[in-house]
């Protein structure tokens, strides 16, 4: 009797082994289906800086994405440096988490994609800029590592003190570092420094570290690339060198050309008058330091894209690859800012910090108006590129569908198949997912087609509304254009249709009322 029931109970006890390890290999399976993510951010990147773009820049990594994946023409930032990353990591509005005056502020009432992810059982990783107060690793902010810059623009080669051997570094002031979970300021690493490879040799790290692993990942790579300083290595300049000696003039009408040609703007696109000063009004000396500006900036966005190429090759090698979603996009326009700081004298060298200019950005932004900065389309419209692994046709430019960085985080929940916290003390997403797009398992609903969107920045402000736009600047009157017919922005029609502009300026002012900081 007593062997009977050892017997009976070594059966159970193996019946039930078999059931639990059935489980763990069924969940171990689900987490498999769960796709890698990763999320790339360029730092003042134009519209037209990328050859799937329209740019002169070699750029064939993010060119194969664009031509095997899909390109958005319409999706939107902020204008500006930190209320987009605010309104990228928590699906809101930077006005509704405090972020929409100022970077100093601790984040509030929300949630961020990465702690959403965390807790549907990603690996969650950020290298780069942060621009904010709040530590990336936070039990709320919710990543596992991070390695970067903290706050806003630093030395491409050295944000720290002066090395051995080299001229002072061109800085704005001490910046913040995060290093192997401790924070450093100043942070002065060593000489082969250069800010873009270190953030993708960190995410390298955690990539090879983690690849026995069965979890999926989420990468968050926010590169401080093409913003200023411009610095990049020499031997990625020279191959720019001399190539801008066209001017101004040259290089936007051959972009403007190339983006017809590749479908990205209509043939009747109309162009609008520059704003960069003509060409041949230049010195020779200058014409010399412009070519060399611009040079170091595409050397800038070609390094980048360089970098992205390696992540990729290291997924591929891991047969990854296959499973990872990767979108790229740009925090804002191309920047007409100037800084003004003390160096030696050497563009693009640790010792000089130079900026790119408004002539140059005029470009960068062909074919819209304006720069970072401004509710115009140059200052928030971004190249948009989505890499799905379950994408049906591929190589597709989507000009129907207008979205904003609001709408990755719930894009994101639905590619992980998880649902957006509700028992935390959070505001609900303004955002709505567009996986059905980007997956093209569906159209552009009717919802999405004429929703609402707000923007409003410093002295700038706009609302789209369907292929309608109400905009300003520094001035309390609205202008209004129809994008649809008229993209460039360049005819007005606020004169003509002041009912429109009645009916989307009191839906900015009640915007305005709900998510005032």
């Amino acid at each position: 009797m007593i062997a009977r029931l050892f017997i009976l109970t070594f059966l159970l006890l193996c019946i039930s082994c078999q059931k639990q390890k059935k489980q763990q290999t069924q969940e171990i399976t689900e987490e498999k289906r769960k796709p890698n993510i990763i999320l790339i951010l360029a730092d003042d990147m134009g519209w037209s800086d990328l050859g799937c773009y329209g740019s002169e820049i070699a750029t064939p990594v993010l060119d194969s994405l664009a031509y095997n994946g899909l390109r958005f023409t319409q999706f939107y930032n902020t204008s500006k440096c930190f209320p987009s990353r605010a309104a990228l990591l928590t699906g809101l509005y930077a006005q509704q988490v405090g972020a929409g005056q100022s970077w100093k502020n601790p984040w509030t009432n929300s949630t961020t994609i990465a702690a959403s992810l965390k807790e549907a059982g990603y690996m969650t990783w950020m290298s780069g800029k942060h621009h904010g107060v709040d530590v990336p690793t936070d039990d709320t902010f919710g990543f596992d590592k991070y390695y970067g810059l903290l706050s806003g623009a630093a030395n491409q080669f050295n944000p720290g003190e002066q090395r051995p051997g080299e001229p002072e570094p061109a800085r704005k002031r001490v910046r913040p570092f995060y290093v192997d979970g401790k924070r450093y300021e100043p942070y002065t690493p060593g000489s082969t420094y250069y800010s873009t490879d270190a953030f993708t040799e960190a995410a390298l790290g955690w990539i090879e570290e983690t690849k026995t692993e069965e979890k999926p990942f989420f990468l968050y790579l926010s590169y401080t690339a093409p913003h200023d300083p411009l610095m990049a290595w020499p031997e990625d300049i020279a191959k720019y060198r001399g190539k801008y000696t066209a001017g101004y003039e040259a290089i936007r009408k051959q972009r403007f050309a190339k983006q017809k040609e590749l479908g990205l703007i209509p043939k009747d696109f109309k162009l609008s008058a520059p704003t960069h000063v003509p060409w041949e009004s230049l010195s020779e000396e200058k014409k010399e330091e412009e070519d060399l500006k611009m040079a170091i900036y595409a050397a800038m966005v070609a390094r980048l894209d360089y970098n992205i190429g390696l992540v990729m090759n290291t997924l591929r090698s891991q047969e990854k690859l296959q499973n990872t979603i990767i979108l790229f996009l740009s925090d804002n326009g191309s920047s007409a800012e100037v800084v003004e700081i003390p160096g030696d004298g050497n563009i693009g060298t640790v010792g000089q910090w130079t900026s790119l200019g408004g002539d140059w950005a005029n470009v960068s932004n062909t074919p819209f108006r304006l720069y970072k900065n401004n509710s115009y389309e140059g200052g928030i419209n971004t190249p948009a590129i989505v890499s799905w692994p379950e994408m049906g046709q591929k190589g597709e430019i989507n000009d129907s569908f207008y979205g904003h960085f609001i709408d990755i985080f719930p894009t994101l929940l639905d590619a992980a198949g998880h649902s957006y916290p509700k028992d935390l003390k959070v505001l609900p997403l303004e955002g709505q997912s567009f996986a059905g797009i980007a997956r093209q398992t569906s159209e552009v609903s009717e919802e999405l087609q004429n929703r609402s969107l707000f923007f409003e920045w410093a002295d700038g402000a706009a609302v789209r509304m369907g292929d309608w736009k109400i905009v300003r600047e520094k001035t309390k009157q609205w202008e209004l254009y129809d994008l649809k017919e008229d993209p460039g922005e360049i005819n007005n029609l606020a004169s003509e249709m002041p009912e429109k502009v009645a009916e989307m300026n009191t839906a900015f002012k009640a915007w305005q009322q709900r998510v005032k900081e």
